[in-house]
């Protein structure tokens, strides 16, 4: 059997700020990829300004070194589990991974699902333990951490005799050796093993050709792009080839362009053969899964597995009383052209039009992700507004079911009654309470997933912004009756149009936490805060101060209210109510009833209540 030396292919794992994208940063400086007058920026690798800002990687990316004359393709996954199906691809493209651990926090529910992941496909492990010079490190003991979730999670024989190696991808240093006095300025042990240990492709490029669409792309010039490898045979520019559809059917269309990867490019090939990892244009509905075959050999590979969409939200157009006044694209036919795009390459996304005029349900994997595309949407121009999330509910051998998660939580000691007490509210079960030493208590818990979506403000707020929270999906069990989860407490609802007065705020601010200071633009029916109590408190909060004599109007001017919480996006979403949106424009994000008429909203909430 002959195998191609000359290349590798392997994908980088971990759970959230474990440092992969950095490690990835270093390997490309290290290597004998980039031009010496070519400075590459810290995480190269995340592209979209969203990914910057946030220190999370989004969408999975390739990239390829040169280390010995060998082609090292490297793919860049997500850590969070909102992003899982495009690391549960990646893993097919690849065989070997780079697990990356870090030395302090050791193994965590990501590090679980991504490894999961890759032991299912049988790929050649090296572990990385990553930011040994951390204070607190531990790497000895995070060793043992990895090989008992190896174990855990039933890796073959081979598979637990990975390599492990030590690094600070931040000071681009590594090592064979744990001790921190071993690290050296270089990334050669890393090249080494990964030349070493991950196995090289087979050639069998004399064969017909079978090449999987993994990933996809699009460009305004070629159209989609479909991304994935060559696993047998070879293609050229010009060439006529079959699409081997999801659905059974087949059809023909000629090879317009061909890319491969090479440092932060992806540049045009002439032809590309078994083993590499490539790009192909030509045909406007290439789709993931789908396999590309000569046209007189029609031979598809095995379907790739998509995970399901868990929660929802309806995206409607704006009709605020300020719609138009921040946004380029305000339209529900602009909105709807926009969500159809980014189902062209999000292939976790389901778009769905519905009874309301100018309203869609957007489908995803979970908060984070879709609050990143509505974070996308806002910098581009556009104004939406969005409901409540909900879990998806699914029919199993007739039983209802909804989606759970496994929620790992590590908290200084003096939270752990408090985080125990507000997750077994939310119906989460615990699974297990561990020391993990300095203070810290690490707990973990199956919950809901419904019972989640809102949980993070309430968490932070009660460990002092001192706990840690992870979690990824684990399964859909029969859904639990006669439960929903909601905000406890109402909202502050401004009764009528005008800007914010520090002399009104102030007589409001007794009744609960404000979300907006003094000379903000409010209308009636929009949310300025969170009541105190358990019912909405409509409020006026433009009210100015009657003047009746100089040193009145002197006092008012020195008047001063508590700073007002600032919400971000997400803890925007996570705030609302069935009866709420949360209004999204370019430069403003704002909570509104549904009803914004006061007289009307307490007519309709005095119906619903009879109705109950």
């Amino acid at each position: 059997m002959k195998i191609r030396n000359d290349i590798r292919n392997i994908a980088i794992i971990a759970h959230v700020d474990h440092g992969k994208t950095t490690l990835v940063n270093e390997l490309l400086k290290q290597s004998d990829t980039l031009a010496e007058h070519i400075q590459i920026e810290d995480r190269a690798m995340d592209t979209n300004a969203i990914e910057r800002e946030r220190g999370i990687t989004i969408l999975s990316k390739n990239t390829a070194v040169s280390y010995k004359d060998t082609k090292i393709n490297i793919l860049d996954t997500p850590g969070h589990a909102d992003f899982g199906g495009e690391v549960e691809r990646i893993m097919k493209m690849v065989d070997g991974v780079l697990l990356v651990v870090d030395a302090y926090e050791g193994t965590m529910p990501q590090t679980r699902f991504v490894l999961k992941k890759a032991l299912e496909q049988k790929l050649t492990p090296i572990v990385v333990i990553n930011k040994i010079d951390r204070p607190g490190a531990r790497p000895a003991e995070v060793e043992d951490e990895v090989l008992e979730l190896f174990i855990e999670l039933g890796a073959d024989e081979s598979q637990l005799e990975f390599p492990v190696l030590y690094a600070s991808a931040l000071n681009g240093t590594s090592s064979y050796k744990p001790e921190l006095d071993t690290q050296e300025h270089t990334m050669d042990p890393i090249f080494e093993t990964i030349l070493n240990t991950i196995p090289a492709p087979i050639d069998n490029s004399d064969e017909p050709l079978q090449f999987q669409i993994t990933m996809l792309d699009y460009d305004d010039y070629v159209g989609r792009i479909g991304v994935g490898r060559i696993f047998r045979g070879k293609i050229k520019i010009g060439d006529q080839v079959s699409v081997m559809k999801v659905d059974g059917t087949a059809k023909n269309f000629r090879v317009t362009k061909l890319f491969g990867y090479f440092g932060l490019k992806r540049t045009e090939i002439q032809d590309a053969k078994a083993g590499d990892l490539i790009a192909i244009s030509g045909m406007d509905d290439i789709y993931v899964g789908e396999t590309i075959t000569p046209v007189d050999h029609q031979e598809a590979l095995p379907p790739l597995h998509i995970d399901e969409p868990t929660l929802q939200m309806t995206f409607l157009a704006n009709n605020s009383p300020f719609v138009g006044r921040e946004g380029e694209f305000v339209t529900a036919r602009k909105l709807e052209e926009r969500l159809l795009k980014q189902t062209r390459t999000d292939v976790s996304l389901k778009v769905e039009d519905t009874d309301l005029p100018g309203a869609w349900v957007v489908s995803g994997r979970g908060e984070l992700h879709l609050s990143i595309l509505v974070e996308e949407m806002r910098r581009e121009g556009f104004e939406l507004q969005l409901s409540r999330p909900e879990v998806i509910y699914r029919d199993i051998d007739g039983v209802k079911s909804e989606p759970f998660e496994s929620v790992q939580i590590d908290t200084p000691d003096e939270y752990v009654g408090s985080v125990i007490d507000t997750m077994s509210q939310r119906k989460a079960e615990m699974k297990n309470m561990e020391s993990v030493g300095n203070g810290q208590t690490r707990l973990v818990f199956l919950a809901p997933s419904r019972g989640l979506i809102g949980y993070s403000n309430e968490f932070m707020s009660l460990t002092g912004g001192y706990g840690i929270m992870s979690h990824t999906f684990e399964e859909y069990a029969p859904a639990i009756k006669n439960w929903e989860p909601g905000r406890r407490n109402g909202a502050l609802v401004s009764i009528n149009q005008g800007n914010s007065t520090t002399y009104s705020l102030q007589s409001v601010e007794d009744r609960g936490q404000l979300f907006i200071g003094a000379q903000v633009e409010v209308y009636e029916g929009m949310i300025v805060g969170q009541s105190s109590r358990d019912r909405d408190i409509a409020v006026n909060v433009t009210k100015g101060k009657n003047l009746t004599n100089t040193r009145a109007s002197g006092k008012d001017h020195s008047a001063s209210i508590k700073t007002p919480k600032t919400l971000s996006l997400e803890q925007s979403i996570e705030f609302l109510n069935d009866d709420e949106y949360c209004e999204v424009t370019p430069k403003s994000i704002r909570l509104r009833k549904k009803i914004l008429n006061t007289t009307e909203r307490q007519k309709f909430d005095k119906k619903k209540g009879m109705a109950n």
